[in-house]
Formats: structure tokens, C-alpha cells, sequence
């Protein structure tokens, strides 16, 4: 073992994919206000043709990249030149190698937590706390039927497929802060694309309930739950595709006011 690498070594680590194994996942998804997504967008998103928000808490007991870690996020639909996908507000973290990939390499606003996820019988439930607060906690029941009955095709409209492989596009901004006083970062800010395939061996549909409770660092709370359209419980295999895309540069005045979902704001 070495700090420095050869070049056959770094070729020898790579893979098409960061794999996840019997990743056992509670998926919530709920309408806010348009409002509440038009403030969170960051452009060029703009909003989806619904105000739609997922939320997820997981447990990955086997990866090609780390040790056993669990993990939570909340994602708003958001579309970019008439694509659609989810762009992510926050994914809380057990582990500081998950952390610190899914940083550096995608975007994805990554801070360590504590998070729990248990089933028991026809019950799941699960939280993730930071600073002495739990700001989000998720309850669900594997009844086979959603919140709402008529939001099985809503649903399947954000690419589920409840008995086979499914995948979601996701959005992120790519952003290094600048040790220099006079820039506010290394270079422009990048939105960047990626894609994550699951293969799910095990689905249940489930009505879900989410308590959001207020945190100066993590504010989960800035999108309310309007109409709760349900979720599901599912085990199987992810895939999170090494083949990322760079769609757009910002200008980094513009990109500013939304450059802080990796940071704490404020006094702890």
C-alpha cells in the first residue's frame, strides 16, 4: 500500500459501475408546492410537470466501493431542455468514503449522519438525525397499495417499473469553493447528469407517513407534504453508471445563492 498509485493500479480499480448489493431501500414520494420547488431550483432546472419530491432512507449491506453504510436523501423533480429527474437537496451518510465519492466525483450534497432503518413484519421504519435532531422520520405500512389509490400511474410516470428494472436520472451541481478571497470558486460551476439502475428482487407498495421536523442545517422541511402519494419497500441490486455527463456551465454569481447544501450555515 502506497499514497501514490501506477497507472496499472488506478486501471485495475476502475468499474462501469458503483454496485450495490441487496440494497434494501423505504422510498417516500409525496406533492409540495410549486412554489417551494420554483425557490429550490437552481437554474437552468426548471420545474417538472408536477411539483413532485422523493424521499428515500436505505441500507446497503454490500458495495464495490465501501463498507457496509446506510444512507437517506430527498430529491425534487426537476427538468432540464425537456428532460426530466430528480435534482438532490440533501443524502445524509453513515460513511466518509460514500461521502466523500459521491462528493467529489458527482455532486451529490453528502454530510455524515446518524440514520436507522428496521423492518419488522409488515412495519418499516426508519430516521436520520443530525446535531440532536432528527429531522425526518418515515413510517410505512406493506399493505400493497399506495396512499392514493389513483397515483399508480403518477407513479409509473417517474420511470417505476414495480416488477422489473427501472432506473431514474439525476441532477447535481458540481462546485469547488476557492481558497482565493477575490473568486467563489476553482471554475464555473457544472450541472452534471448521472444515472442509477435498480433491479429490484424484492417490492411491496406501502402506505408511508413522513414527520419533518425543522433543522437550521438540514430544513427537510422546506418541502411540505401536500398530497402524499405513497411508496414502496424494496431489496435488491443498484447500479450507479460511471458514465456522467456534463450538461452545462454556470455562471458562478448566479449559481451562488445555491452553492450551499454540502456546508453547514450558520453557528453550531
Amino acid at each position: 500500500m502506497s499514497f501514490v498509485k501506477t497507472y496499472e493500479e488506478i486501471l485495475g480499480n476502475s468499474t462501469a459501475s458503483g454496485d450495490f448489493y441487496d440494497a434494501e431501500m423505504l422510498t417516500l414520494v409525496w406533492e409540495t408546492t410549486p412554489e417551494a420547488i420554483e425557490k429550490l431550483l437552481p437554474p437552468p432546472l426548471k420545474p417538472a410537470s408536477r411539483p413532485v419530491v422523493l424521499a428515500f432512507v436505505a441500507n446497503y449491506p454490500s458495495t464495490n466501493f465501501s463498507l457496509p453504510y446506510l444512507e437517506s436523501a430527498l430529491l425534487i423533480r426537476a427538468s432540464f431542455e425537456g428532460t426530466e429527474g430528480f435534482y438532490c437537496l440533501s443524502m445524509p451518510v453513515t460513511n466518509d468514503m460514500a461521502m466523500a465519492g459521491g462528493r467529489e466525483i458527482w455532486g451529490y450534497p453528502k454530510k455524515l449522519a446518524n440514520i436507522a432503518l428496521q423492518r419488522e413484519g409488515d412495519t418499516v421504519e426508519g430516521w436520520t438525525e443530525r446535531h440532536g435532531i432528527q429531522f425526518m422520520k418515515v413510517k410505512a405500512n406493506l399493505t400493497g397499495k399506495l396512499n392514493d389509490n389513483a397515483a399508480m400511474d403518477e407513479m409509473l410516470s417517474l420511470g417505476l417499473n414495480p416488477k422489473g428494472e427501472y432506473s431514474n436520472l439525476a441532477f447535481n451541481f458540481k462546485h469547488s469553493p476557492s481558497p482565493v478571497a477575490s473568486e467563489a470558486f476553482d471554475y464555473p460551476p457544472r450541472l452534471i447528469q448521472g444515472e442509477t439502475v435498480f433491479r429490484p428482487k424484492t417490492f411491496i407498495l406501502a402506505e408511508v407517513e413522513i414527520e419533518l421536523t425543522p433543522s437550521e442545517f438540514d430544513p427537510w422541511h422546506e418541502v411540505p407534504v401536500k398530497r402524499m402519494l405513497g411508496g414502496f419497500y424494496s431489496v435488491g441490486d443498484n447500479s450507479m453508471l460511471n458514465d456522467g455527463k456534463v450538461l452545462a456551465e454556470l455562471d458562478p454569481i448566479e449559481f451562488a445563492p445555491y452553492a450551499f447544501l454540502k456546508w453547514e450555515w450558520g453557528k453550531l
